[in-house]
């Protein structure tokens, strides 16, 4: 239904419904939206949270993934994906942007901007995609003085610290970290980059107590495992976090070199979403509805169908 309309906006904070989907028995499935339209159609799939990722933000604006964005460049993406979908979000806060205050103003923001969750990671800047080479961490004690500092200035966001450490420190290390951030006050623990099942099942045996995130990203370190295989293995949440960017970008390829070899898209018309289509996901009826000055949109016939008449 429209954002618009107060009575359609959800009245619980976005950080506890985030909590109470947490609370449900099973794993939480949390998939990618890098912007409204892939939120609405992962609802309409019938996920209950979606996962911002810092790298499908970047990449949409056409950059690398190495903490160029701003904060606010960040809200911008978070405030259209909570309007446009209502979902509890869990955001990609990158190391916090900085040290411990620029850290507690991320949470801020990100709360402020309808955020129900974010994980924030021990590399140092300019930090990489977990899943390469040649990454830097700061000091475990810096990492834990920020999972401190972002507690203290959330009001309901859920806070998740991320560890790279498994792949740059070995994972022994990555356990160490982990017990600290839990110890620091961080509302679950993601440890990123692992490379076996064995080490999956063996940190969630280590770090007990406390929810874990999985990342299962295509074209990594990490092998495929399906939600169930992460539940088995002790995982609470998975996110895929690049997948709709991905998918949405292939296509796009796609689409322009049609365009260039038959001059036109009428040939690729079957791997579209049609007018009728696009405008149910987005609900334009529904807006139209709200306000009786515009008369309702008749959508054209499909110039192929009439074609063929």
């Amino acid at each position: 239904m429209p954002y618009l309309d107060h009575a359609d906006l959800p009245t619980t904070p976005a950080g506890e419904r985030f909590r109470s989907l947490l609370a449900r028995p099973g794993i939480v499935e949390i998939p990618g939206a890098h912007n409204g339209m892939a939120g609405l159609l992962a609802r309409k799939a019938g996920f209950e949270a979606v996962y911002l990722s810092g790298a499908a933000m970047t990449a949409s604006m056409g950059l690398p993934d190495l903490g160029i964005i701003t904060v606010d460049e960040a809200c911008f993406f978070i405030r259209t994906i909570a309007r446009a979908t209502g979902l509890p979000i869990l955001a990609d806060g990158d190391t916090g942007y900085g040290g411990v205050l620029n850290a507690m103003h991320m949470v801020r923001a990100f709360e402020d901007a309808g955020a129900a969750a974010v994980h924030l990671e021990d590399q140092d800047l300019p930090k990489k995609c977990g899943h390469l080479n040649d990454k830097k961490l700061v000091a475990p004690e810096e990492m834990a003085a920020k999972v401190a500092a972002a507690k203290r200035a959330a009001r309901h966001l859920f806070i998740i610290a991320r560890t790279d450490a498994a792949g740059v420190e070995g994972f022994e290390a990555a356990v160490a970290r982990a017990k600290l951030y839990r110890e620091a006050g961080a509302d679950a623990i993601f440890p990123e980059a692992l490379t076996t099942r064995e080490m999956f099942e063996r940190f969630a045996r280590e770090v007990p107590g406390i929810p874990l995130l999985a990342n299962m990203t295509e074209f990594g370190r990490t092998p495929y495992f399906t939600a169930a295989d992460f539940a088995a293995m002790g995982y609470r949440m998975v996110i895929w976090p690049v997948s709709s960017l991905r998918v949405a970008a292939k296509a796009q390829e796609l689409l322009y070199a049609a365009i260039r070899r038959d001059g036109g898209t009428m040939n690729h018309l079957p791997h579209m979403q049609t007018r009728a289509e696009l405008y149910e996901t987005i609900g334009l009826g529904a807006y139209e509805a709200l306000d009786n000055s515009i008369v309702a949109t008749v959508v054209p016939p499909d110039v192929r169908t009439k074609a063929a008449e």
